[in-house]
């Protein structure tokens, strides 16, 4: 029977409790309100209902007879596990599944686990490393936990990931430090065998071969060991002398004929005076002799003396037994270890480390792990960060870092090698010209014609506007020559602004240039030839990337487009017109651009060549020289002579008007010229402008006419064009 609720008979909660206070969840950080902690428990330190708290440190019991914090007591300290893995082999003729081995790190420290997999030769896997260092969550419906010691054990399944691991065996240090937590540990299993290594394995023991080489060969040991040192640091203990200091050096032993060489690290204002070598390179003898051999003393063969005669002569004969041969033991790589000791010649060396070439090398032939350095000298002091400061506004922004980089300002350094291979030479300027619109709702500004160069010597952009005739606007320089930042990106900032390349440039692009925006709508015969000529450099006149977008399409688009091409040429002629293509190809799902269509079209189209007066060009270059007032036509023809065995020829188009094969009539070419006799008539000013030195703007749409559509499909679809196919 309950008691009645009366004062006295009801339990009092709070009887006995002194913490009364609320949570806070809330705090302020460097004046910004955020939430500090949002899963700590309610009124007085207790859980409110419903509540749960995540754990966030590891279950070890704590280090008995010590207090400190399990990532003190269980620092370094790693369990390791060997598992594998099931992978299915999907679309594989000689295997169906494959089993692959890995090792399951946990850090004891924070409950973190890591999983690698051992690197396999000629395996074909990307391995190492496949779950990173992190707490793995437990699977469904346990997600809101982690992974703990007691989760782990042999010959069970772990889940981490979606991937499951079989846990087969554990080494001898984890099998320890469970038992003594009284875990019952399993008995290892047995992996797996996986059907594709045990074949390779018996093609491997199978192959017998005919002439088995040798163990002791030099060529051999120079063929595998070639340009490969072993690098021990190291230092002689000096204590005898009267200064009574380490002396530090560093060890080179020469894998490809076990010789050393010994150099001295002399630290600066040391006093000392600086040698080449401590120890020229040769072999090293272990035991010091007590006379040290004189040169040819020692050798790999030894001759016997038969006969010695004054009359006959000597008479030797090759000691095949070796009787004489002189045995002296040397250093070999195995006798090199850290914290051994190294007998140079009466002075006692100790190596201290070395380099990870030399614990890779000595990991794989002998198996040692233990490459723990000797402490022989203080660790030098850290150096102080540099950061650097945001840009200020004043100067370019690597005028302005040379300010912090060096006591003494330095001018930015310029890319020489870039210059050298980028500038021009000769008629070959190194300069892409587009011809561009401006992109605005004014209509005014829709008809302005301007012609965007970009410099590949050090990637400047210029803005030129062709003046045209009663159009209201002033025409010339737009844009002085330098380099543009790309749009949105912040001005005062640490690192440096990006830039506009010769990879943003291409027909169809819209380029912002301070804060205006051009759409780049055609480019010259030149910029057209520089880039599929540098096809590696610029990938939107690159053919192949261009054929591999078209192949990628399914083969119903592919049908489609053979079908469509072949109707366009009802007279089958093989060529239909560029503008037919080209919208086609801009409709497709593969992301080509304007300027990836023009270079298809240039491929597989038959251009025009315009025909040039040569007359009037003559009567121009005239009027050009008689303004200059040039009259030194014998010196020409003295510098045309000296030339004449040396197949003298240029890149003028004049020049091609005279040239029969590779050599040039450069008598006709002086007597065409020669204003003063023989004169041509007089030019007007707009036949002069037809010869100007301007950018033409005639390499792209405009001569591309007709495209030979049945190459352009043999070569993108691999499909032949037959007419027949209109039919289906």
């Amino acid at each position: 029977m309950a008691l009645p609720f009366l004062p006295g008979n009801s339990p009092n909660e709070r009887l006995g409790k002194e913490r009364f206070h609320k949570s806070q969840h809330f705090n302020y950080s460097s004046g910004v309100p955020m939430l500090v902690g949002s899963e700590k428990p309610g009124i007085g330190g207790e859980h409110l209902v419903g509540q749960e708290i995540k754990p966030k440190y590891s279950v070890y019991p704590i280090g008995s007879g010590t207090g400190l914090p399990p990532w003190v007591t269980f620092d370094k300290q790693v369990l390791c596990f060997d598992a594998y893995f099931q992978e299915t082999v999907p679309e594989a003729q000689s295997e169906t599944y494959r089993i692959r081995k890995c090792k399951i790190y946990f850090f004891l420290e924070d409950d973190t686990i890591q999983v690698v997999e051992p690197e396999y030769k000629n395996s074909g896997i990307p391995q190492g490393t496949l779950i990173r260092r992190h707490r793995i969550p437990l699977p469904p419906p346990n997600e809101g936990q982690f992974y703990n010691l007691f989760h782990f054990n042999i010959n069970q399944q772990m889940k981490l990931h979606s991937r499951t691991f079989t846990v087969t065996d554990c080494d001898s240090f984890t099998r320890n430090f469970l038992t003594k937590l009284g875990v019952h540990v399993n008995n290892p299993t047995t992996v797996p065998e996986d059907p594709y290594s045990s074949l390779r394995e018996q093609l491997k023991k199978s192959m017998q071969p005919l002439r088995p080489y040798e163990r002791h060969d030099t060529l051999k040991q120079f063929l595998d060991h070639d340009r490969k040192v072993l690098r021990f640091y190291c230092f002689w203990d000096d204590s005898q002398s009267i200064y009574v200091d380490l002396r530090e050096l560093i060890l080179h032993y020469f894998l490809v004929d076990d010789t050393i060489e010994i150099r001295e690290v002399i630290p600066p204002n040391s006093g000392r005076d600086k040698v080449n070598k401590f120890l020229r390179r040769c072999r090293l003898p272990k035991h010091v002799p007590a006379k040290v051999k004189q040169p040819g003393e020692i050798t790999d063969r030894t001759v016997l003396n038969v006969l010695t005669s004054s009359t006959m002569g000597n008479r030797y004969i090759l000691d095949s037994l070796k009787t004489g041969a002189v045995h002296e033991e040397f250093y070999k790589d195995c006798d090199l270890i850290i914290g051994g000791e190294v007998n140079v010649w009466g002075r006692r060396v100790i190596l201290a480390d070395c380099d990870d070439f030399t614990k890779h090398y000595y990991r794989a032939k002998y198996g040692i792990e233990d490459f723990t350095p000797l402490q022989y000298k203080a660790p030098p002091a850290p150096k102080p960060p540099r950061p650097v400061p945001p840009y200020n506004g004043f100067g370019s922004e690597e005028d302005s870092l040379s300010f912090c980089q060096h006591l003494l300002p330095k001018p930015p350094r310029k890319d020489f090698q870039k210059f050298m291979a980028k500038d021009r030479y000769g008629l070959d300027s190194k300069v892409l010209n587009f011809q561009a619109k401006m992109i605005t709702a004014d209509p005014v500004d829709r008809e302005r014609v301007f012609i965007i160069s970009f410099y590949l010597s050090n990637d400047t952009i210029s803005v030129f506007e062709r003046p045209q005739k009663n159009s209201g606007v002033l025409g010339g320089k737009f844009l002085e020559r330098g380099r543009v930042k790309k749009p949105g990106q912040e001005l005062f900032k640490s690192q440096l602004s990006q830039y506009f390349t010769a990879q943003d440039l291409y027909v169809g692009a819209t380029l912002c240039l301070n804060s205006i925006n051009f759409q780049l709508l055609d480019a010259d015969e030149y910029t057209f030839k520089y880039m599929e000529q540098h096809a590696e450099e610029f990938p939107r006149a690159n053919m192949g990337i261009i054929i591999s977008k078209l192949r990628s399409l399914p083969e119903e688009k592919q049908c489609e487009i053979r079908k469509f091409l072949t109707l366009s040429d009802p007279s089958n002629t093989g060529f239909i017109p560029f503008e037919s293509i080209r919208s086609l190809l801009l409709g497709l799902d593969c992301n080509l651009s304007e300027h990836e269509v023009l270079v298809l079209g240039r491929c597989f189209s038959e251009r025009e060549q315009t025909q040039v007066d040569v007359g009037l060009m003559l009567a121009v270059a005239q009027d050009f020289l008689k303004k200059k007032a040039f009259e030194e036509f014998p010196k020409m023809a003295r510098a045309f002579a000296d030339h004449d065995r040396h197949n003298f020829s240029s890149g003028w188009h004049l020049l091609f008007r005279f040239a029969d094969g590779d050599e040039i009539d450069y008598y006709a070419f002086l007597a065409g010229i020669n204003w003063l006799e023989h004169p041509a008539p007089p030019v007007m000013p707009e036949d002069t402008l037809k010869f100007e030195v301007d950018v033409g703007f005639d390499g792209g749409r405009a001569a591309v006419k007709n495209i030979n559509y049945s190459a352009f499909l043999q070569d993108a679809f691999s499909l032949p064009s037959n007419s027949s196919d209109t039919s289906a």
